[in-house]
């Protein structure tokens, strides 16, 4: 019955393709209601069986997944998901394995998709797009409602409240609402300045975010080998996995050899996964390759993907402190400390001159008479006193600092990314001005990574001219031990067209000489040929070997490519050009190594072929060890490859060295290629040679004893043939010589180095998604320049944190002291609360958005590096700011006893001269921040359109406070002479300034004195 019933369904569906579209239709329809009357009927025949308690054999059937929104497909995405998500093996059997998926999803699995437009939008719109759903980005109003839990700003919510109260019970609306009202707008001017940078900040990460996810994918679209974004994956698409990689959505393996997977990210487990056509076939979405290649038919993408369900409820943490930012807040603490001790000193010093009657109103009048004062006078006066105390202490909090880290950090980070750098971790960038030694990779980072082969040696022979000399036997053996053990691929569109090469620039560059100067036909090679086993190269390893069988003869060869000295060591024997074997005795040995040793004097990486071939007998014992045979084998040829050094590179490597920077170069590539190239860079002088300990290789390193490394780690400049495990060795010797270490990687092996170092720097063309992760910053061309550009920037931002921290303390010691002095001696504090207030924007926020943006300069390179314990406020800052503070203490104080007499003014005049004199003297040095030690504040000044326009706003926004806004801000307006005296005051703070940069400070940092003195006497 089964059979028949099987037979008659595939009879039904088999529907010629000259049939019409609505025949067709109309045969789906019949064959749809044939089988659910079938199945229905089986169903009440087994209903019919449980009743009498027998149980039938199960009919086997096949179900019919009719989906008649989307006839083009014959498979639907829930299916599709269920599959993989289960790992169901039978239901993957019954739908006709791989090739069967493929085939409903409508692609070919060897040239996959089409790819056009209408076709990837018929995709998306079956089975989805590969975007994640994530949590919504915090809006304006968050950033809002976190401003005002600042206590010190509910604080002076409080007294703007109570004060708009008694201010209009007193003085009715039209007049009374002035003072509270004046600080409720101005705290609300701060809240909104603040909630803007935090909220634009944080639409910046969003933004790097998604540059950071935007991964490149390989994938086979049209019969071609070709990159696109992540985000255009679709169903269908057939996509090629090397190490490294992570997978981009949920598939099915095509084929591959030696496939592992890291599933460590889905399921915690840390052993690696097999996945091949048996027992594994399942890939899923967020997974890492550890091993092998491959490719795989992809089955679901974005939120249909296990890792789009868990990825829709994690959000990027947004909020992570850099080491800066925490001993800025630690700063910031230590500061508020000392502020809200002058403030309760201040609101007790004016408490106690109110109540025993030592303070007079504006009309002369004693303001409290003990009983005869009203009680809503005594509170309306206490709320002023309160608000002038809370006022003290909002312009002691440098709440500017965090601001400014942030600002500055976000800034830079966003010009970082013009400049070729993708910043992962905040940190980053500050520990990068600090590093002391860079160690980095080779092929790509120094180099252009454009490789080509220059040289072939076949036996003892160069071949310059011509290969028609050489044998057709050992031609058609390099031929196939090229096509047949690589993991690039060649393309053309047709015999005109140019071919398309694609995999690793090493692989490149072989694909290309043997397709261009050999005429291979690499696609006539993979058909002759059966893949039976592949060991895949990694940069331990150095070297990939292959096992195949011929189909025309059965015979089974062993291939091996890699590292010359690593191959020629394996081998036995070699070709002539005349196709004769050879002993490869010690004698012969030497000969070769000479020939290697040439071609990387002369800057070549040596690629060497061997080739063996082996008895069933021996295929046997090999394959149960999964081992490929790695002894007596033959040499087929040599090849040299130049790779040419990036233009610019020694230049950086001089500014890095200029800078006080080590620059030490660690590479796979063997010692006489890595001396010629690090020569060539500057990082070697032609003289420093092997005796003299520049020059190791990375086993002589790894045997060395760890006091030994310690030792010789700083002289170390080159490192060749090194493996991951030796960059990491020289990472942790150079740290535990407290040396701030930044490091370049790009191979899945590079991982722990990278996590180790400082600063991990990957490679953004040729780095694996394994370092990308691993790493701080993403180095998206590849280039040495570019690192040395992060130098700069990070060197910068420390620069640019520095000067605003000399801005901010001048304005809270000068702001401190004259509050203090003023309201102790005469009872009343000069600055009123809103004044303080729009001295606090100035400095904080406007403050740290004109000195955090200044851009890099030449003058940074100038310098040692900042070590990891040296002091934030260096001598020379305490030098600047406590001249500049000392100085506008001296000229406030001055106008506040004596500046009515001098100027012959009244006393809401003079109130009114000490605030824009306070003011001004805070915009002219905003100018002095700008250099820390040069003398010349405006070098370059024109290049930063911020600053200047920032400095403009401030002096546009303080004649309106004092001219226009006299109530608000309880001013006065002042004459031309009266504001010419303003000016010439704050003007003043440049040539004390420029005298002070004179006064030379000590290197040794003030208050380390200050601990050894402590330390001496208590000895």
């Amino acid at each position: 019955m089964s059979n028949f019933l099987r037979s008659s369904i595939e009879y039904l569906l088999d529907v010629p393709s000259t049939v019409s579209q609505p025949k067709k239709r109309w045969h789906l329809a019949f064959a749809t209601i044939y089988c659910s009357r079938t199945i229905h009927s089986l169903a009440r025949v087994s209903m019919a069986n449980k009743k009498t308690g027998k149980l039938s054999p199960s009919h086997s059937f096949i179900i019919l997944d009719i989906n008649p929104h989307n006839s083009s497909f014959n498979i639907n995405q829930a299916n599709l998901t269920e599959l993989v998500k289960k790992k169901n093996h039978k239901r993957l059997r019954q739908l006709g394995g791989v090739a069967g998926i493929a085939s409903a999803i409508k692609t070919d699995i060897e040239g996959g998709i089409c790819g056009g437009v209408q076709d990837i939008a018929r995709r998306q719109e079956a089975f989805g797009s590969n975007a994640y759903k994530k949590p919504p980005t915090k809006s304006f109003f968050h950033f809002l409602v976190e401003a005002f839990k600042d206590l010190t700003i509910a604080i002076l919510l409080a007294c703007a409240a109570l004060s708009l109260g008694f201010g209009i019970k007193e003085h009715g609306l039209k007049e009374g609402w002035y003072d509270g009202g004046s600080i409720f707008v101005a705290v609300f001017l701060v809240i909104a300045v603040s909630a803007v940078s935090n909220y634009r900040q944080n639409r910046q990460f969003d933004k790097l975010s998604r540059v950071s996810n935007n991964i490149k994918i390989d994938v086979v679209r049209q019969g071609r080998r070709q990159q696109v974004s992540i985000f255009e994956l679709v169903v269908g698409d057939v996509v090629c996995l090397n190490i490294g990689d992570q997978i981009p959505a949920d598939g099915l393996f095509v084929d591959g050899h030696s496939l592992q997977i890291d599933e460590s990210s889905m399921t915690g487990e840390s052993d690696h996964v097999e996945v091949n056509h048996d027992q594994n076939p399942f890939l899923f979405s967020g997974t890492k390759v550890a091993d092998g290649y491959g490719r795989m038919l992809v089955t679901s993408v974005g939120m249909n993907t296990t890792w789009g369900e868990m990825m829709s409820h994690i959000s990027r943490d947004t909020s992570e402190q850099t080491p800066l930012q925490a001993r800025l807040n630690k700063l910031t603490s230590s500061i508020g400390k000392v502020g809200l001790a002058v403030a309760f000193l201040v609101l007790a010093v004016l408490l106690i001159r109110y109540f025993t009657g030592n303070t007079q109103d504006e009309n002369g009048n004693r303001e409290f008479n003990g009983s005869k004062t009203k009680a809503d006078d005594i509170v309306n006066a206490v709320v002023g006193i309160v608000a002038a105390a809370v006022t003290i202490v909002v312009v002691a909090i440098p709440e500017g600092l965090p601001l400014a880290v942030t600002l500055t950090l976000a800034y830079s980070m966003k010009r970082m990314m013009a400049d070729q750098a993708m910043v992962r971790k905040l940190s980053a960038c500050e520990t990068m001005g600090s590093a002391t030694t860079i160690c980095t990779d080779k092929t790509g980072t120094l180099t252009m990574n454009l490789m080509k082969v220059t040289k072939f040696w076949l036996g003892q022979e160069s071949m310059e001219q011509s290969t028609s000399s050489i044998s057709p036997h050992v031609l058609e053996l390099i031929k196939q031990g090229v096509a047949l053990n690589t993991t690039g691929s060649a393309y053309r569109a047709n015999p005109e067209a140019e071919y398309e090469f694609s995999g690793s620039p090493t692989e490149k560059a072989i694909l290309s000489w043997a397709i261009l100067d050999l005429e291979m036909d690499m696609e006539e090679q993979k058909q002759s040929c059966i893949t039976v086993h592949v060991e895949a190269f990694n940069s331990q390893k150095k070297r990939s070997g292959v096992l195949i069988r011929k189909k025309l003869d059965n015979t089974i060869h062993v291939h091996w490519k890699g590292a010359a000295e690593m191959i020629l060591a394996m081998c036995s024997s070699y070709y002539d050009a005349s196709g004769i074997m050879k002993d490869l005795d010690d004698q012969q040995k030497s000969v070769f190594k000479k020939i290697i040793q040439g071609m990387a004097d002369n800057s070549l990486r040596c690629i060497a072929f061997a080739h063996t071939q082996i008895s069933e007998q021996q295929h046997g014992e090999g394959m149960e060890g999964k081992k490929l045979k790695e002894n007596s084998l033959t040499l087929l040829g040599l090849v040299g490859i130049k790779d040419p050094c990036r233009p610019g590179v020694k230049k950086a490597v001089e500014a890095c060295q200029h800078a006080g920077v080590n620059i030490k170069m660690i590479t796979g590539d063997n010692v006489f290629t890595a001396r010629a190239i690090a020569i060539e860079c500057g990082i070697l002088n032609p003289g420093q040679d092997m005796f003299s300990g520049a020059v190791v290789e990375g086993e002589e390193f790894r045997n060395y004893t760890h006091k030994e490394r310690m030792e010789k780690a700083d002289k170390i400049c080159v490192m060749a043939r090194s493996s991951p495990f030796d960059k990491l060795l020289m990472v942790q010797c150079l740290k535990q010589k407290g040396q701030v270490v930044a490091v370049t990687g790009d191979g899945t092996n590079d991982a722990p180095a990278l996590k180790e170092a400082d600063i991990g720097l990957s490679m953004g063309i040729q780095g694996t998604e394994v370092a990308k992760e691993s790493s701080d910053i993403v180095i998206l061309d590849d280039n040495f320049a570019s690192v040395a550009t992060v130098l700069r920037w990070g060197r910068c931002v420390y620069n640019n944190i520095q000067k605003f921290i000399q801005f901010q303390l001048t304005v809270n010691v000068a702001a401190l002291v004259i509050n203090f002095v003023a309201a102790v001696s005469a009872g009343e504090v000069p600055l009123t609360a809103v004044q303080l207030l729009w001295v606090n924007l100035i400095m904080d926020t406007l403050g740290a958005l004109a000195l955090a943006t200044e851009q890099p300069t030449k003058e940074l390179m100038d310098k040692a590096p900042v070590g990891r314990t040296e002091p934030l406020i260096t001598n020379i800052m305490w030098r600047n700011l406590l001249a500049q503070a000392l100085y506008q203490i001296a000229v406030l104080l001055t106008l506040q006893f004596k500046g009515e007499s001098i100027f012959g003014v009244a006393e809401k005049v003079n109130d009114t001269l000490i605030f824009n004199t306070f003011v001004l003297c805070q915009v002219f040095n905003e100018f002095n921040a700008r250099k820390l030690e040069k003398k010349n504040v405006f070098k370059g000044i024109h290049k930063n359109k911020l600053f200047l326009g920032i400095i403009g706003i401030t002096i546009v926004l303080q004649v309106l406070m004092v001219e226009f806004l006299k109530k608000f801000a309880d001013t006065e307006r002042l004459n031309w002479g009266q504001w010419g005296a303003c000016i010439g005051m704050a003007a003043l703070t440049w040539p004390i300034g420029w005298v002070v940069k004179y006064m030379p400070v000590p290197e040794r940092p003030i208050f380390s004195y200050l601990n050894w003195r402590m330390q001496n006497s208590e000895n």
